[in-house]
């Protein structure tokens, strides 16, 4: 009998084993902000007095690291009647993972705040409207809602 209960209990630790592996996987390979955290040197580049809004069409979607040592980000090179400019939507773990997908030929609207990166402006987007859609990225102050739950 006690056999048999100390076997029910492995075989229930293997499957309890089993399933935080299956429900973790999207996750799995996660460790750290990877440098996109709320507090992290590119988030403190987001400035609410640079906030602008602007409509344009998408040239490219790239995945870039936006600094040394972050990992992969998503970033839309968006055609604008001013020119093309660069626009940093957030880590690729976030935005793969939202509804809202882009592609060339995309018409935009993008909130963010206008940056001076590597010498060139960029735009780091707090919001972007497609159609209907709206993918929101950051609060008014910048803060990313990747981030939001360790606030």
């Amino acid at each position: 009998m006690r056999g048999n209960l100390l076997k029910g209990v492995f075989m229930a630790f293997l499957a309890t084993l089993a399933a935080a592996t299956v429900f973790a996987a999207p996750w799995g390979r996660w460790q750290g902000s990877g440098g996109w955290g709320g507090n992290g040197a590119y988030q403190r580049l987001y400035n609410p007095a640079t906030v602008e809004t602007l409509k344009g069409t998408v040239e490219s979607v790239d995945k870039i690291t936006p600094m040394r040592g972050m990992n992969y980000g998503i970033h839309l090179t968006v055609k604008t009647e001013k020119g093309t400019l660069p626009v940093h939507l957030g880590p690729v773990w976030y935005i793969e993972r939202q509804d809202t997908k882009f592609a060339k030929g995309d018409i935009v609207e993008v909130k963010g705040s206008m940056v001076n990166f590597n010498g060139n402006p960029a735009l780091i987007a707090a919001e972007v409207k497609k159609g209907e859609a709206l993918l929101k990225l950051r609060d008014e102050r910048g803060f990313p809602f990747w981030a939001g739950w360790r606030r």
